[in-house]
């Protein structure tokens, strides 16, 4: 009898795995792509190292010394100080009325945006294509161009030099429920509601007890989106308020700038310092949001939920 071919083992079945991690390797390292982010990283970063490097100058340092370098006496705990209690400590309460605007209004812009991202992804009704299409369109109308028309409404009511000026329009984020339309489409399984509504849980139940937790970093995302944008509002709280005990941070810090530039009562040039140090510490809140919760951006939280 001839001799039996030996069977082949497990191993050289098995493709040798180290050519393909060599070329991932050399594709992770391409230099052209390292220059881009490089260049990207500066770019985002520069302005940020400007403003630090800023607010520990005094106002002839600002004008006399290298813009992207420290002066030979910083003083930035001088210039904090002199923010916080120029004007009786006005900037304080600008700092709260910028939190309270932006606070609320994500909080309630998540909330509608997720509820009516859910009812899009997940029931089917009479209009819906016209009404999402409606949405889509909404998106490409920038803001400025309603702040007009928005103003005129407001007056009519009685709204306007109010905080609800600010907070009303904020709520409504034609992005956000874009986004959480989309992201309820695959985010939430309809065999997990099919569950739960055999169980006898009601709609109401069934979005604020599942659905909402599964939607948890879409939520976020626009909840984070819509809190930058209400901070960093300018144009929409210019026009609607006048009381300067209603200014969020970017009109209350505006309006320090022309009174330096244009010598306004009590204004003078060494108030151009207190206008960069203020511009720092607005941006401190914003870090702190984004770091507290970048955790909560994950994906697949309703994988092993259902059983496919």
């Amino acid at each position: 009898m001839p001799p039996s071919t030996p069977a082949p083992t497990v191993a050289s079945t098995v493709p040798d795995p180290r050519p393909i991690s060599h070329a991932r390797r050399r594709r992770t390292r391409s230099t052209p792509l390292t220059i881009a982010m490089l260049a990207a990283l500066a770019y985002f970063l520069l302005p940020l190292f400007w403003l630090l490097v800023a607010s520990t100058k005094s106002t002839q340092d600002l004008f006399n010394s290298f813009g992207l370098w420290f002066s030979r006496a910083p003083q930035l705990l001088a210039n904090i100080r002199a923010t916080f209690t120029q004007d009786d400590g006005v900037f304080v309460h600008w700092l709260l009325n910028t939190a309270v605007y932006a606070v609320v209004s994500a909080l309630g812009a998540a909330l509608l945006a997720a509820a009516a991202g859910y009812g899009f992804a997940k029931f089917r009704f009479r209009g819906d294509r016209a009404a999402f299409n409606l949405v889509l369109g909404a998106i490409m109308v920038p803001a400025t161009a309603l702040a007009i028309p928005t103003y005129l409404l407001f007056a009519k009511v009685g709204l306007v030099n109010t905080p609800w000026a600010i907070i009303l329009p904020s709520l409504v984020n034609p992005f956000g429920l874009y986004l959480m339309r989309v992201y309820a489409a695959d985010a939430v399984p309809d065999s997990l509601l099919e569950a739960a509504r055999i169980d006898g849980a009601g709609e109401a139940r069934i979005f604020f007890r599942i659905a909402l937790r599964l939607l948890a970093p879409g939520l976020v995302t626009v909840l984070l989106f819509t809190l930058v944008a209400t901070w960093n509002n300018y144009f929409l709280p210019l026009i609607m308020l006048n009381d300067p005990n209603l200014y969020p941070i970017t009109v209350g810090l505006s309006s320090w700038a022309a009174q330096a530039q244009n010598g306004g009562a009590g204004a003078s040039s060494d108030m151009l310092p207190l206008v960069v140090t203020g511009s720092l510490i607005s941006i401190v809140p914003l870090v702190i949001a984004f770091l507290l919760l970048q955790r909560y951006w994950q994906s697949g939280l309703a994988t092993g939920s259902v059983k496919q």
